[in-house]
């Protein structure tokens, strides 16, 4: 109960960092968004699983979203928790996040998809 608790715990605080990216206009803090970013995404990955799942349902049935949506959100699952363990490895280069959306809670309704290029934080 009390590794729930921590968990529940660490997660909120996480939703403290979504704000912060807009007001990143130093070095210090871009860095630190990023990391930020990278370390929500490592943690939060597993959460494309039940997404895929609600979106397949939705636009295929419960059948589709039992089989492909399961597939689909394991697929999307490696992919954000892999983009957040780059981003944490390389987080002193201010870059995007190639997730689209940054954080999974955002559009928690659309596919997520993924930068093709490198963009710097403005």
């Amino acid at each position: 109960m009390k590794q729930v608790l921590k968990l529940l715990l660490v997660l909120s605080s996480l939703f403290l960092f979504s704000p912060y990216e807009a007001a990143a206009t130093t070095y210090p803090a871009k860095i630190g968004v990023k990391m930020g970013n990278g370390l929500i995404n490592v943690v939060t990955g597993l959460g494309e699983i039940p997404k895929s799942i609600m979106i397949a349902n939705r636009t295929s049935g419960p059948l589709y979203a039992g089989t492909a949506g399961v597939v689909s959100g394991f697929v999307q699952m490696l992919g954000r928790t892999l983009c957040g363990a780059t981003d944490l490895v390389t987080f002193m280069i201010p870059t995007k996040s190639m997730v689209k959306p940054d954080f999974i809670w955002q559009k928690f309704n659309e596919e997520t998809s993924y930068r093709t290029t490198w963009e710097f934080l403005p």
